[in-house]
């Protein structure tokens, strides 16, 4: 079920001349890729997005090849019908891969469409992913949202904490008067996560709908809670219309997608795009049949297609475009739509005082079960429920684009969380930790419940030094890297705990227990994600002045030079 240069649709002498020429090059730049290892990643790079290597982007061809097999045991699954993957580094794009079918199935039983049809044939047919399929972004919109407000605050419109209520009057009931801007952006508003009525069965027009949503009461005081709220958002989608006169789809043309030249990226895609785009849901139960270029978020749909939560429609590009402005700081290729101040309050976590749900202005900050190894404080994001996700991380200039229609036919299929975790760390993968002296060092490696061991042998000293040199990212608190030392390799004595980050390559130190024959180092896991992993190198004991280098006798772990 798989398309894309590296999988079906290779096919004759063609293809094993144009992989020939891949593996070739590949090797020839494998080592180049090694100049831009991790948070290195040798800025200022290019503003602008073009097609390269992987080698120029910073990243290892042979990791990012990973995501084929992690994304093709996922369609197998049937987690979804197809995906498009796109991840840019250095403003290189590095990979670019379609997979698997953009429409396929005729209702919610799984029951596809005739195939092949003769050309002739004007029945429905099924239609593989491209790289520039266009699919239903959900709630990755909440970003493009976020972006207009902000521009609006660059204009001089409003202050973030001002109260809502100052912009819409109506907003001003059932405790909501004291409810900013920051809050709705922030997910700390107090709002519930959706409307107890969806708004598709509230009556009357767009602004009734709309008057409903402003007369809602507040499950929390404003400001005690993180709850993610479509509320919210839906909300700040109004307050672009207050604030500006425009709609946000016109406003979001007129001063983000059109001047980006981002011509996929819009709500309500005309008939004409139809065949690019993904399809969605079959939803019989609102009568809207299998959907294809209309929303699948019920809510929005009510509000015509238009709203501040979910309808906007977009491609892997475009979205890259997108990544590369907040990347570049408000600018691509030469035009500003933010000020360097807003992109770094959009990006700032403002919910410190709730672990775990870190947010910037509409930005998911941090949030490891959906980036995998790529998170970190300083990797933001958002996903939508039609199974799409981006990320970028500013310290390694990197953009992570997956986009799926995991909702054809049904939204009751396999999570797809599983499935962005693991391509998010084939990405972050790809991206090397170069060793000190630039050559292999031991890696324990990635995977769920792990508990790997590295097991060296030392001259045995009375008063013996351990040194070694180590890169590691663990998830904080969740795993565990430890050294214990042993006279016999039976009986071990744990001398240092670690987790969270290095910062980078460091030389450790501990002192041995005396007669110390045997030195072990573990890594522990648990069962959800893994950070970058740990390294270790140069393993060596020193005594009387004498330095002697430390012999692997047992090891789970494994060489690696990136």
């Amino acid at each position: 079920m798989m398309s894309g240069k590296r999988v079906a649709q290779k096919r004759g002498a063609g293809w094993a001349l144009t992989m020939a020429c891949m593996f070739a090059a590949s090797a020839q730049a494998a080592s180049p890729a090694h100049a831009y290892p991790w948070n290195q990643p040798g800025c200022p790079c290019a503003p602008t997005l073009h097609k390269g290597t992987p080698a120029e982007a910073g990243m290892v061809a042979s990791a990012l090849e990973d995501i084929d097999g992690t994304i093709s045991r996922a369609l197998v699954r049937r987690v979804a019908p197809g995906a498009v993957v796109l991840v840019a580094r250095r403003g290189v794009i590095a990979d670019w891969e379609a997979y698997g079918y953009a429409s396929i199935y005729t209702d919610a039983h799984f029951n596809t469409v005739a195939h092949p049809r003769p050309k002739a044939d004007n029945r429905p047919h099924p239609d593989r992913m491209q790289k520039n399929t266009i699919f239903d972004m959900a709630s990755v919109t909440k970003l493009f949202t976020a972006t207009a407000i902000m521009q609006l605050w660059d204009a001089g419109k409003f202050k973030l904490d001002d109260p809502v209520a100052k912009y819409i009057p109506a907003f001003r009931v059932h405790g909501k008067e004291a409810v900013t801007i920051r809050q709705l952006l922030t997910h700390t508003s107090g709002f519930r996560p959706s409307p107890p009525t969806p708004l598709y069965a509230v009556k009357g027009s767009r602004k009734d709908k709309l008057a409903y949503l402003y007369n809602l009461p507040l499950e929390h005081p404003p400001g005690t809670h993180y709850v993610y709220s479509d509320i919210n958002f839906i909300v700040l989608g109004a307050l672009i219309k207050r604030l500006s006169g425009e709609r946000e789809d016109v406003f979001l043309r007129k001063h983000l997608t059109g001047p980006l030249h981002m011509s996929d990226t819009m709500f309500n895609p005309p008939d004409s795009l139809k065949p690019r785009i993904a399809a969605t849901e079959y939803q019989p139960w609102v009568g809207r049949g299998m959907l294809r270029g209309e929303v699948d978020d019920g809510n929005a749909w009510a509000l015509d297609g238009v709203a501040g939560h979910a309808g906007l429609f977009s491609s892997a590009h475009d979205l890259a475009v997108f990544g590369q402005m907040m990347l570049n700081g408000g600018t691509y290729d030469g035009v500003r739509v933010l000020s360097e101040q807003a992109v770094k309050l959009l990006l700032t976590n403002w919910n410190k005082r709730f672990p775990g749900n870190a947010t910037g202005l509409g930005w998911s900050i941090n949030r490891d079960y959906m980036m995998g190894a790529l998170s970190g404080p300083a990797t933001a994001g958002h996903e939508g429920f039609t199974g799409t996700m981006i990320a970028i991380n500013p310290k390694n200039d990197v953009i992570a684009i997956l986009l799926t229609n995991r909702v054809h036919p049904t939204r009751t299929g396999p999570s797809v969380v599983t499935m962005i975790r693991h391509v998010f760390t084939d990405i972050a993968n790809a991206i090397p930790v170069q060793a000190p002296d630039r050559g292999a060092a031991w890696f324990a490696g990635y995977g769920e419940y792990l508990n790997r061991t590295l097991t060296a042998r030392v001259e045995p000293h009375a008063h013996a030094t351990l040194s070694w040199q180590t890169w590691y990212r663990m998830q904080p608190d969740e795993d565990y890297g430890s050294i214990a030392a042993s006279p016999d390799g039976k009986r071990w004595t744990t001398l240092r705990h670690l987790t969270g980050t290095s910062d980078g390559w460091q030389t450790r130190k501990l002192k041995l227990p005396a007669h110390t024959l045997y030195v072990r180092f573990r890594y522990r896991t648990d069962d959800r994600t893994n950070g970058r992993g740990w390294y270790v190198d140069a393993i060596e004991t020193s005594a009387d002045g004498k330095t002697t280098a430390a012999k692997v006798t047992d090891s789970q772990w494994h060489k690696r030079d990136y």
